[in-house]
C-alpha cells in the first residue's frame, strides 16, 4: 500500500508535535511531506532532522533564512521556503495527500482552504477557519471531492459516534449529518476550565497565568484562555453546527470536568452513545489519520475503575458569557461570527499582555459583533474584510480601556 504524505500546517505546536509522535509510529503507512511555523527555527529544525520533509516553510522571512542556512550545514535535503504564500502552496501541492491544519486562530483559514480546493483530506484542528468561513469552506470540500475531518477532541468524538454512513457523508460534506433521522441531539462536552468553580466576583482578578493552567489539558495559551472563558465553546458550537448540518438549538453544552467523555450523540430510539479516553490529542489525531480504519496512538487505554465517577452540569451563563456570544453570533449570521473570532483573538492577546482584565473580553467582543455586518458572506473578499475591520475596532477598544 502506497503511503500517504503528510503535510503538517503548524508542526511546531502542540497539535504538530502529537500529530508527528502518531505518524512516527506507522512508517509504514505515512511519511511526512512538510511542516510549517511562524518562526520557530530551532524546533522546526529538530523536526527536519527527525522527518526528512520535502519542504519546511517558515513565515517570518529571517527565520526561513536561518533554518535554511543550519539545514544547508548538515547536509539537509529539504527545500526551505518562506511567507504565507508559501503555506497555500504546499498544502495544495499534488504529491501531499493529507493536511493537518494545525495553525491557530484566523491565520490559518487561507491555507486551509486551499487545501480544501486541491482536494486533500483535511484534519481540521484550526476552528476558526469554520467559524470566519463555514459555507465558503464546507461549499468548497463539496465541490472539489475534499474530506473534512474534525481533530478537536469534541468534534471527533462526535464524529466516532454518528453511524458510519452518516459520518462518511459529513466528511465529504454530500449530506448533513446532524438531519439524519436517527440523531437528535449533539451533547458537547466542556471541561468547565480553572474556574468553573470561582466566585464570580473574583473573576474580574484572573491573571493571565491563572487563566492558561487549564485542569485537564495541555494546550497553547490563547486556547488555554478560550478555554477559561469558554469561548473555545461557543466556537466549536458554530464548528459543529458546520460540521454536522445542525442548529444551535440541537446542541447542548454539558460541563464535564474530568473531561473523559469527550463528547455524545443522543439517538431517537433513547439510546445516547459517548467516546470516552484520556485527554490526549493523540486519539483524535490518529482517529483522523487513520479513518476508516483505526490505529494506534500511542495513548493508554482509560481506566474507567481508576476514573471512579463522572460528573456534568450545566453551564454558568453568568460566569461563562462568552459562549452565549458565539451562539448568538452564529444565529445572526458568518459576519457576526467572524466579528466574533476576530475581537476574541485580539481580546485574548490583550489580556495575555495585561492590559485589559479577565471580565473584559466579552465586553470586548460583544461591542465588536455590534458593528459587524448582517447575514452571512460566500466571497473570501468579504470575509478578510470582515476580518480586518474587526480587528481594527478591536484593536481601537483596547486602545481606549488603556487611556
Amino acid at each position: 500500500m502506497k503511503r500517504k504524505a503528510v503535510t503538517i500546517l503548524g508542526a511546531t505546536g502542540s497539535i504538530g508535535v502529537s500529530t508527528l509522535d502518531v505518524l512516527a509510529r506507522h512508517p509504514a503507512q505515512f511519511n511526512v511531506f512538510a511542516l510549517t511555523a511562524f518562526n520557530n527555527v530551532a524546533t522546526l529544525f529538530a523536526q527536519c532532522q527527525q522527518f526528512n520533509p520535502v519542504y519546511a516553510v517558515l513565515v517570518d522571512e529571517v527565520a526561513a533564512e536561518q533554518l535554511r542556512q543550519r539545514l544547508l550545514a548538515v547536509g539537509s535535503a529539504t527545500i526551505v521556503l518562506a511567507g504565507k504564500t508559501s503555506l497555500e502552496q504546499v498544502a495544495s501541492e499534488a504529491r501531499t495527500d493529507y493536511v493537518m491544519a494545525a495553525i491557530m486562530g484566523g491565520a490559518g483559514l487561507l491555507p486551509t482552504l486551499a487545501a480544501a480546493k486541491a482536494g486533500k483530506r483535511v484534519l481540521l484542528a484550526n476552528k476558526e477557519a469554520l467559524v470566519m468561513s463555514g459555507r465558503l469552506l464546507m461549499d468548497t470540500v463539496a465541490k472539489y471531492g475534499a474530506e473534512l475531518l474534525p481533530i478537536d477532541s469534541e468534534h471527533n468524538a462526535i464524529f466516532q459516534c454518528l453511524p458510519n454512513s452518516t459520518a462518511e457523508h459529513a466528511a465529504k460534506n454530500t449530506h448533513s449529518a446532524g438531519r439524519a433521522a436517527s440523531v437528535e441531539r449533539i451533547l458537547l462536552t466542556a471541561s468547565g476550565g480553572p474556574f468553573r468553580s470561582w466566585p464570580l466576583e473574583k473573576l474580574a482578578k484572573v491573571t493571565p497565568v491563572q487563566a492558561v493552567a487549564h485542569p485537564k489539558w495541555r494546550m497553547g495559551q490563547k486556547i488555554s484562555v478560550d478555554s477559561a472563558t469558554l469561548m473555545n465553546k461557543g466556537l466549536e458550537v458554530v464548528e459543529a453546527c458546520w460540521l454536522f448540518g445542525v442548529t444551535p438549538a440541537q446542541i447542548e453544552v454539558v460541563v464535564h470536568p474530568q473531561s473523559t467523555i469527550h463528547s455524545m450523540v443522543s439517538y431517537n430510539d433513547g439510546s445516547v452513545m459517548a467516546q470516552m479516553g484520556n485527554p490526549d490529542m493523540r486519539t483524535p489525531i490518529a482517529y483522523a489519520l487513520g479513518w476508516p480504519a483505526r490505529i494506534q496512538s500511542g495513548v493508554a487505554p482509560l481506566d474507567v475503575i481508576a476514573a471512579g465517577r463522572f460528573d456534568f452540569e450545566r453551564p454558568d451563563d453568568k460566569r461563562f458569557p462568552c459562549l452565549r456570544l458565539a451562539m448568538e453570533a452564529h444565529e445572526t449570521g458568518g459576519y457576526a461570527t467572524i466579528a466574533l473570532n476576530a475581537a476574541n483573538e485580539i481580546a485574548v492577546a490583550a489580556f495575555l499582555a495585561q492590559t485589559i482584565g479577565f471580565m473584559d473580553i466579552p465586553l470586548l467582543i460583544a461591542d465588536v459583533m455590534q458593528s459587524a455586518e448582517t447575514g452571512t458572506p460566500d466571497k473570501l473578499d468579504d470575509i478578510i474584510i470582515q476580518d480586518e475591520d474587526s480587528r481594527r475596532a478591536a484593536s481601537f477598544w483596547v486602545k481606549k480601556k488603556m487611556h
